[in-house]
């Protein structure tokens, strides 16, 4: 069940996970992050967009342009 339509974003941590609690570090990990300025992209489904409402005050997204999409 692929879906042609979905994406990718581009996710930045911009601030740091200490002090922060231990299921948002979590988060952070299962995102692939770990220090400010990591990046990562990852692929625009449900599960990732909600991972990324846990985080919003530690990283930065954009969406990602797939230039190599089937018209």
């Amino acid at each position: 069940m692929s879906d042609d339509t979905s994406g990718s974003i581009h996710v930045r941590q911009v601030r740091s996970g200490i002090g922060a609690k231990p299921k948002t570090k979590g988060t952070l990990r299962a995102l692939g992050l770990g220090r400010i300025g990591s990046t990562n992209t990852l692929p625009d489904r449900p599960e990732i967009r909600g991972m990324l409402r846990r985080v919003p005050h530690l990283v930065n997204i954009e969406a990602a342009i797939n230039e190599t999409q089937e018209r």
